[in-house]
């Protein structure tokens, strides 16, 4: 009777001890993604830009190769949470920008400064065409003293060849009051492309980027 209940306490501590580990283990695998993930993420970066309505550059950048995600927002104003209205009036301070998501390994921010400067009029103050207003003014949001000096750079270098044949006035400051704009206005173009505003503004831009960055478009 002795040797059956040992039997039986070595067994269920035997059962015990394996349960344990499995249960370890599968905390440590589910440690080991949590981290694979966190490292995915900070492999991404950030990069906001005001060229004018929101609706149109939306629509570029949205197509380049390494930028996972474009969305429109407002940033460097005075007015916590603005609203369209708010910022179409021009109280608040703040332009309509986009903020893209993107992977540096694909694109760079060299590279999506130059699409900045060469898909809007960075001579123009406070205006984009028809769009006249503070919230259109030229500006690059920069997340890091990185981007500061590469947004400084080519600045200098766009000014020292006279490629727009006058003074650039985009505004280069650290990012700050940012908020996205509601959700009718994200994916604007592909959700509206037959509203005259997508027919007559952006559909000629659209083609004039897609012509000239046609090797840096997503596939």
């Amino acid at each position: 009777m002795f040797k059956k209940s040992m039997f039986f306490i070595v067994l269920i501590t035997f059962l015990f001890c394996n349960l344990s580990a499995e249960k370890k283990e599968q905390q440590l695998n589910i440690s080991i993604n949590t981290n694979t993930n966190t490292n995915a993420m900070r492999e991404l970066e950030l990069a906001t830009f005001g060229n004018g309505c929101f609706w149109c550059t939306e629509a570029i950048f949205e197509r380049l190769a390494g930028v996972t995600q474009v969305e429109p927002g407002y940033a460097g104003g005075e007015v916590k949470e603005p609203s369209y209205k708010e910022v179409c009036e021009g109280n608040t301070g703040h332009a309509e920008v986009i903020r893209l998501t993107f992977n540096p390994e694909i694109i760079s921010y060299r590279e999506l400064l130059d699409v900045f400067f060469n898909t809007h009029d960075p001579t123009t103050l406070n205006r984009q065409g028809a769009d006249v207003g503070t919230q259109y003014r030229s500006a690059i949001f920069y997340h890091n003293q990185a981007q500061k000096r590469e947004a400084e750079k080519i600045i200098v270098a766009l000014e020292n060849e006279n490629v727009f044949g006058a003074k650039i006035v985009t505004e280069i400051i650290a990012i700050n009051n940012y908020f996205p704009a509601d959700n009718y206005h994200q994916d604007y173009y592909n959700n509206n492309k037959n509203e005259g505003y997508c027919r007559m503004v952006i559909n000629p831009k659209l083609k004039k980027f897609t012509e000239k960055y046609k090797d840096k478009l997503k596939k």
